[in-house]
């Protein structure tokens, strides 16, 4: 009779763990996080492609699930990005590159006001990168982004002006990637 208990928790633990997480391109995302006070939900998720090689993956996490990417933009909900880097191609400076770029599109070139909000947002990603890193993009009101890398807190940055270029780079009109757009979104 134990034997039989031990196998239905063991099935009942694997199918549990399962179920907290989603599987995409080989990275399980959990479907929920807590950053802070706030805890939010996996809204969708994707990979971030250049010439056909994988890069990232990206999950976009928000207290309520939305695919209207101007609703979450201009919203002062508690969200996060989710990188996991799955390419040993992904350098500091290639990334750094990447955030620049995207601030660049996300603003329509427009970058000057926030300029010394981006210097201290590109410092977040000075350390080497190596395929397996996990960084945590948050919004959290009443703080403002806070970014991780690896689980530990690397910074906080104030302003819903920063929030939305920043979250414009996935999810702007001219994002880092379309296809990612569109999973982070769940369409």
């Amino acid at each position: 009779m134990n034997k039989i208990a031990f196998i239905l928790a063991v099935v009942f633990a694997v199918n549990f763990s399962f179920a907290q997480t989603k599987e995409v391109g080989g990275i399980n995302l959990p479907t929920s996080e807590t950053f802070g006070e706030h805890k939010v939900t996996l809204n969708g998720a994707g990979i971030r492609e250049k010439l056909w090689l994988d890069l990232y993956v990206g999950g976009l996490y928000l207290t309520n699930k939305s695919s209207n990417a101007n609703e979450i933009l201009n919203s002062n909900e508690a969200m996060a990005v989710k990188l996991h880097i799955v390419s040993k191609l992904v350098s500091s400076s290639k990334m750094i590159d990447a955030v620049e770029e995207g601030f660049e599109n996300s603003t329509n070139g427009k970058v000057g006001p926030l300029q010394s909000k981006i210097n201290q947002f590109i410092g977040f990603f000075k350390e080497e990168i190596k395929k397996g890193d996990v960084f945590d993009i948050t919004y959290q009101p009443g703080k403002g982004v806070v970014s991780y890398k690896n689980g530990e807190e690397k910074g906080t940055i104030k302003g819903a002006d920063f929030k939305k270029a920043l979250f414009g780079i996935w999810l702007s009109n001219r994002p880092a990637d379309d296809d990612l757009k569109e999973g982070m979104l769940g369409e």
